[in-house]
């Protein structure tokens, strides 16, 4: 039994040089990566991957404080209406699982602008919807979209950096992309003051065209043509299976699919149980997810120093035990009342940091491990976030809102199993065979 290195090696087979020296006819030298931005190059990098992977965010927390409003004017229930982040999430994450082996095939630059103008098309639609059947259509189809965006930025990522490099990139993209939860409910709120709910899609239209436009000037391809696989389906297929096959980066997806579950039953939850039970105005509610927010910024900011001095590993098990530990005060808090709202409010700050510290590190080494396919990868991975996320949210919603407790419960479900999948999932990381 021997210990695995810090970033896990990748498992592209590589060539001795002896036996290309002494073949008759050797075979093509595997193609060398795009060389990684550095400096300027780097930051340029950061802001135009964060601001696109922003549209993702922004797309879900921009009409949170238009849920109660969306409710009243569509006639529907409180599941209902959490059935259409329910529509946006799944989308999301069963798109990519079709545009990641396409952006293995075609490149990424390509999947990404088809995307985007996908998710142009669907904001309009969504100003439009008559009914709450249509508008959960429409944001399903917004899932689409943005699936492509998250996907590739996933994929750029990996195609340049590896291991606790790429966890670095990724945690100052979440610094960009973070700005987005703290600003899109004040926006929202804003929006909301001068027309209504249908509006906030208008704004999210017009953030498409910008995205699109920045995309098609700002960001190159970083997929060489020779490091593209092929878009058949027993390709495809037998690329999803030989990821399935592998024990550590199954457990590595679970454990970022159940903290996206935890973050995104706050997200969905949070509007409710704050507006409704504990009475906050719409400015008050956006002031309060915005603090909160920033929680999740310190932990996703605070893992590049860490990362200096621990292994990415060692990160996801501190924040996954952060993560359980604050659920389980929250859930009794919303139980028995004790502290009322601010016993509400600290151990969501800690629950969302526990999401920042774990969730740049679970894909930067799922992803380090299967560099060959890092399309595919990624959406496997994003896919078991928005799946397990998807369906956290209506189950809140389903157990009533009477209380903080439903949220609370499913909160400290999902955490408490990210913590166990955890404890199991590090000890294969550190051992094999």
């Amino acid at each position: 039994m021997t210990a695995a290195p810090d970033t896990l090696e990748t498992t592209s087979p590589v060539v001795p040089p002896q036996a290309a020296e002494t073949a008759v006819a050797p075979a093509p030298a595997t193609p060398e990566p795009p060389e990684a931005p550095t400096g300027r190059s780097y930051v340029r990098f950061v802001l135009v991957l964060g601001a696109l992977i922003a549209i993702g965010p922004l797309t879900i927390d921009t009409y949170l404080p238009a849920l109660p409003s969306i409710t009243r004017d569509l006639a529907a229930s409180e599941s209902a209406v959490q059935g259409t982040l329910t529509g946006i999430l799944l989308g999301m994450g069963l798109g990519q699982l079709l545009v990641g082996p396409l952006a293995d095939a075609v490149g990424r630059r390509r999947p990404l602008i088809a995307g985007l103008a996908l998710h142009i098309a669907a904001s309009v639609f969504c100003a439009f919807a008559p009914s709450i059947e249509l508008l959960t259509a429409g944001r399903a189809v917004q899932g689409l979209g943005n699936a492509a965006v998250a996907v590739v930025s996933m994929a750029m990522v990996r195609d340049l950096f590896a291991g606790s490099a790429a966890a670095t990139m990724l945690s100052r993209l979440m610094l960009v992309m973070g700005l987005a939860p703290v600003l899109a409910p004040t926006l929202g709120g804003f929006i909301l003051q001068l027309t209504s709910w249908r509006g906030v899609f208008v704004i999210l239209a017009v953030a498409g065209v910008l995205m699109v436009t920045l995309a098609s000037l700002a960001l190159r391809e970083t997929l060489p043509v020779e490091r593209r696989r092929p878009l058949a389906a027993r390709a495809v297929l037998s690329t999803y299976a030989g990821l399935l096959r592998d024990r550590t980066f199954v457990g590595l997806v679970l454990i970022s699919g159940l903290m996206f579950a935890t973050l995104f039953s706050y997200i969905g939850g949070s509007s409710f149980v704050l507006q409704d039970i504990y009475g906050l105005t719409v400015a008050q509610f956006g002031l309060a997810f915005g603090v909160n927010s920033l929680g999740f910024l310190s932990g996703s900011q605070l893992n590049p120093f860490l990362l200096k001095r621990y292994a990415p590993r060692q990160l996801v098990r501190v924040g996954v035990s952060i993560g359980a530990t604050a659920a389980l005060v929250l859930l009794a808090s919303a139980a028995t009342g004790f502290g009322g709202l601010v016993l509400i409010l600290v151990p969501l700050w800690f629950l969302l940091f526990a999401c920042g510290l774990t969730l740049p590190n679970t894909p930067a080494l799922a992803l380090t491990r299967h560099g060959e396919a890092a399309g595919t990868a990624a959406a496997l991975l994003g896919a078991s976030q928005f799946v397990i996320g998807g369906a956290a949210a209506p189950v809140i919603g389903l157990m009533g809102s009477d209380s903080a407790v439903p949220m609370a419960l499913v909160m400290a479900t999902t955490a408490s199993l990210a913590a166990l999948v955890a404890a199991r999932t590090l000890r294969v990381a550190v051992v094999s065979a």
